[in-house]
């Protein structure tokens, strides 16, 4: 096997690598976003009380 990575893609260091932050400029934006959280933990809650 060759060791050159040139085959493999981009190689990002560790710092580009690390996620973002999340950046909500409007109430709109916020809002979205909360309701997407509140809806994912309410879909799991339907779905663990479904499988009983």
């Amino acid at each position: 096997m060759s060791k050159d990575r040139g085959g493999e893609g981009p190689v990002f260091s560790g710092q580009d690598a690390r996620q973002g932050e999340i950046i909500l400029r409007t109430r709109v934006q916020r809002i979205i976003f909360i309701a997407g959280l509140v809806g994912i933990v309410v879909l799991a809650l339907m779905v663990s009380l479904a499988a009983h």
